[in-house]
Formats: C-alpha cells, structure tokens, sequence
C-alpha cells in the first residue's frame, strides 16, 4: 500500500528562535514516550466509516472520550460515510502509519464486501494493522406485527410474497437473509436501505414485512411491541434475547454478525501499535465503557489485534464457500 502525499496536521506549536513545544501524553498508560520516541503527542483522528448516532458512531464516541485519560491526548471523531465503510478505511489506510489516523472497522466490509467488488476496489486487512477489536452486534430478523409473522414456519409459508429490508449491498444484514432464505428455500423481494435506521422503520410502517438489523438498533423497539423477534443469525442466544431462538437451532447454518475493531495503516512500529492497544484497554476497561455496551446491547469482544486478523479472515473464506454453495448474488455493492 502506498502512502498518501497527504500527511496529518502537525501538532506542535511554533516558538520564538524555532523552538517547538510538544504536547507530552500524560495519561495512564503511556508518559510521551514509546520507543524512546514521543509518541502520541497531539490528537489522534479516529475515522468512522458511518453516519453519526449508529453502533459504530457511538463505539467510537465512548473509544474517543477515554483518550485523554488513557493516552494523554484528544481523539476527535470524524465521520465518512458511504460504500459500507470503504471510503473511509480506504482513506486512512493510505496515511502515514504513525499512529495519528485510525479507523473504527466493520468487519463486514472486509468479510462480505470485499467479495463482491474489484480486486483494486476491495478493502482487505493486507491495508491494515488492527489495533485491537472491541465488540460483536448480533443481527436479528424482525417482522411487522400486523403481517402475524411470528416464527420461521410463518415465513416459510409465505413464500414468493414476502418483502424483507436490507441494510445495504455487501452487508451482514443482506447476506444473512439470502443464505437463510436459501437454505430454508424462501422467495422474497430484497428492498435495500443505506442503513438500519430505515430499514427498521420500513417494517413498523409496513413497507417491508421483514428485516434484519443489529440487535442494538432494534431492542428499543422490540422492547415497546412495535416489531416481533423472529430469529438471530449468532452462533449462541443473544444474552439480551434469551428467549428468541439462533438460526442454527432452527436448522439453518447462518451465524452472522458484524465485529468491530480499532485499526491503522498497515506498517506501524510495533511500539505505536503497543501503546495504543494499551490506551484502548485501559478505555474499554472503565465503566462509562461497560455501561455503552449494555445501554446498546453490545457484546464485548476485546480481543488482540492479531485474533481479529485470525477470525475475520476465517469469516472471509467462510463467507465465501456460503455464498459460493448457495448461488448467492449479493450485487454490486454502491461506488
């Protein structure tokens, strides 16, 4: 990956004579210092991919907040979105790897959007060094209640009129409907949304009889009896869920979800690398962190940046054996 021409703003303030004076991290994990070299000593820009007030935002935002205290420095969040991500991560993937432009990553873009553009459009982790990865949201199929789906059975029976919501070409939401309704041999009408805010909305204003979206975007909304639960595509029940089935019990192999992780540009001193997994652990360790993934039924996966390599490219060539199987067209995803 070449760099971009393009470089951070410099955080250092000109003095008299041509001195410079540094902002030193004094934070709890790191004094300046990394290596011997000063590191972090200006704000860190954290990239999100997606519109503000989503999962992903928000993760970011609790991530951001903690920085000061963990890393001695700012950690302004800016959002990017569109293409699932991509333009986003693709943006910083071709910075400097110094550790000043990070990206808050969706697993789906690497797992499931990566397969159906160009090899020179994808995104892939060959771009990238993950920091660490921080949570997994469970995608759930929810029904209108007037439609009186209520089980799978139910959807089943209603082959060839049903009409199910998206959160977009390349997504998990998309992918898990075509794989289930492939294996459980349903036909329906995709209607894709650019996220999961109106894809929920189309099912409670009856647009769409069904959609998949990510459980922290639909609990509220379960919880007031304005959609009904139908199933989740994760490997256990949902620990918020206790009472709706996974999609495997039911029979079908779809376990789908969508990770997160902290990364940057591929090349960073393992010390920056270093430093910055130990702000973040320090971050997702305080209880104003905890509290988010339980305000937004988040569940934590904190793992190293080297496991979320590991598992999402497993999830990559899973994925594609999946949609490979079942004659899966996902499309093309947006430019």
């Amino acid at each position: 990956m070449l760099w971009s021409s393009r470089s951070r703003r410099p955080s250092a303030v000109l003095i008299g004579g041509g001195l410079t004076l540094s902002l030193a991290a004094c934070g709890g994990v790191t004094d300046g210092t990394a290596g011997g070299d000063e590191y972090p000593t200006g704000p860190i820009t954290l990239t999100v991919g997606q519109e503000a007030g989503g999962s992903t935002d928000l993760i970011a935002r609790a991530v951001s907040e903690g920085s000061q205290d963990a890393l001695g420095v700012a950690m302004p969040v800016e959002n990017q979105p569109g293409a699932n991500g991509a333009i986003a991560t693709q943006d910083v993937a071709n910075q400097s790897p110094d550790g000043y432009e990070l990206v808050l990553l969706n697993a789906s873009l690497i797992t499931i959007t990566s397969q159906i553009v160009s090899e020179d459009e994808a995104v892939t982790l060959d771009d990238l060094d993950v920091v660490m990865g921080l949570s997994r949201d469970d995608y759930i199929m929810v029904a209108n209640p007037d439609s009186g789906y209520e089980t799978v059975d139910d959807l089943v029976d209603a082959s060839g009129d049903l009409t199910y919501g998206t959160t977009g070409i390349g997504t998990g939401s998309q992918l898990a409907q075509l794989l289930f309704f492939g294996e459980a041999d349903i036909d329906g009408n995709e209607v894709p949304f650019d996220s999961g805010a109106p894809a929920l909305t189309a099912v409670m204003g009856g647009q769409v009889d069904v959609s998949t979206i990510q459980v922290g975007e639909a609990m509220p909304q379960i919880d007031a009896g304005t959609v009904t639960p139908i199933m989740v595509f994760s490997d256990d029940r949902n620990e918020y869920l206790e009472d709706v089935p996974t999609a495997l019990e039911l029979g079908y192999d779809v376990p789908v979800a969508q990770y997160r992780a902290v990364a940057m540009p591929a090349g960073a001193p393992d010390e920056v690398i270093d430093t910055l997994r130990a702000g973040i652990e320090e971050i997702v360790g305080t209880e104003a962190y905890q509290q988010l993934n339980e305000d937004h039924y988040l569940t934590p996966e904190e793992i190293s940046g080297e496991e979320v390599e590991e598992k999402w490219t497993e999830l990559t060539e899973q994925y594609a054996r999946a949609i490979d199987d079942n004659d899966i067209d996902l499309g093309q995803a947006e430019e």
